[in-house]
């Protein structure tokens, strides 16, 4: 008998999103009895918005969203993230430049399927989110780390980029606020990058997710705001799910140049049609519906972060810089490797996660999952009770 054919040998080498595999880990050691906090998964603990269920639950009334509908998207949903990429991002485009996604991770893939060819460099400033490196080898391009380290608050800059730079680059990631970092581009900054991608030719995928979760008045600037000349090879990709509470929803968008948008409806006219309705609804209550309760959410993160950045600065060894962004901290933890707790000697952030896990019975994202080890990434969408006490188990754990 003839051996069964293999695999996709593309899909097999790709890993487990890391952070949801730490996350399903701690869920899984909380429905065996133990105390876990899980600072891993970036998932808002409040409930969606009332309004934004209520409109959802008028859609289920009407048989029109029973049916398939435009696969990039329903018409008025696609003029309320136009509207509202000219109000937080200065882009002021048509509708038909908008895609509706499955969830902002279904944008970010579309985007580099739709910009890379086989063997295109892409430019990737680490840390990052665990999903770009993977969603680029998909696309058959090849991830090219830029590092940035605590002492540069994660930003990296045009020297690097330059440096990193060759004949086959054609698409930098951008992200401001990061995931896992927190890091917030200045207008400064993020104008010197656009005109350094300008000048080259290169595409940039902008992921403005965290856009409107920001702190002690820094802006996230869009890259097409502080350079418009740059729209013209740059893909805006976004979402409902951490402003609003909506992270099961599922419902991201693309925003981009009209040819560009063509090639992603394509491929999403075969990939997946249309998004849910009833979400989209949803969707379309969030963005065009009273903000206070997003701004009462952002306080709240705001006020974590202030908690978390205190608590974590009076452990001995970490490096804890300021996030102005998203809802994550992402202390350097080199200090704390090679010397022994509890018995065990660390000497990966990897080691360390594992021994944080089991002696303090909390979960942690390590470094390993976002570029170099040396780091983790704690995320502070998650209750102030629970927040609190799991950085004083780490305080006890790491008393000198």
């Amino acid at each position: 008998m003839t051996e069964r054919a293999p695999l996709s040998r593309k899909l097999s080498a790709i890993a487990e999103s890391a952070t949801l595999k730490v996350d399903a880990k701690a869920k899984a050691l909380k429905a065996e009895g133990k105390p876990v906090i899980s600072y891993a998964a970036g998932e808002p603990d409040f409930a969606t918005p009332q309004f934004i269920v209520d409109a959802a639950a008028e859609a289920l009334a009407d048989p029109a969203n029973y049916r398939y509908t435009p696969a990039a998207g329903l018409p008025a949903l696609r003029e309320a993230i136009a509207a509202k990429t000219l109000r937080d991002s200065g882009l002021d485009v048509s509708p038909s430049q908008v895609i509706v996604t499955n969830g902002g991770k279904q944008s970010v893939y579309q985007a580099f399927q739709t910009v890379v060819n086989p063997g295109d460099e892409v430019l990737l400033p680490a840390p990052y989110w665990t999903t770009y490196p993977e969603a680029i080898r998909l696309a058959d391009g090849i991830p090219v780390e830029v590092f940035a380290g605590a002492d540069q608050d994660y930003k990296v800059t045009v020297e690097q980029l330059e440096a990193a730079r060759t004949e086959r680059t054609t698409v930098l990631v951008f992200v401001s606020p990061s995931n896992p970092t927190g890091s917030v581009f200045t207008t400064e900054e993020t104008k010197a990058i656009a005109e350094w991608a300008l000048e080259h030719g290169i595409w940039v995928i902008s992921d403005e997710i965290y856009q409107n979760l920001t702190y002690e008045g820094a802006k996230a600037t869009s890259i097409v705001e502080a350079l418009p000349e740059i729209a013209g090879q740059t893909i805006l990709v976004n979402g409902v799910a951490k402003t609003y509470a909506m992270t099961g929803w599922r419902v991201g968008w693309m925003v981009g140049p009209a040819d560009a948008v063509k090639v992603a409806a394509n491929l999403q006219s075969h990939l997946s049609s249309n998004v849910n309705n009833v979400a989209q609804r949803g969707a379309i209550a969030a963005l065009t519906g009273p903000q206070n309760e997003a701004e009462r959410m952002r306080e709240a993160f705001d006020r974590r972060r202030r908690l978390i950045v205190s608590e974590l600065s009076k452990i001995d060894g970490l490096v804890v810089p300021n996030p102005l962004g998203a809802f994550y901290v992402y202390p350097d933890v080199q200090g704390l490797l090679g010397r022994t707790w509890g018995g065990v000697t660390p000497t990966t952030s990897l080691e360390l996660a594992d021994l944080i896990l089991e002696q303090a019975e909390v979960a942690v994202v390590p470094g390993e999952a976002f570029g170099p080890s040396g780091y983790i990434r704690m995320s502070y969408a998650l209750g102030d009770d629970q927040l609190l006490e799991g950085v004083q188990r780490l305080q006890r754990l790491f008393a000198s």
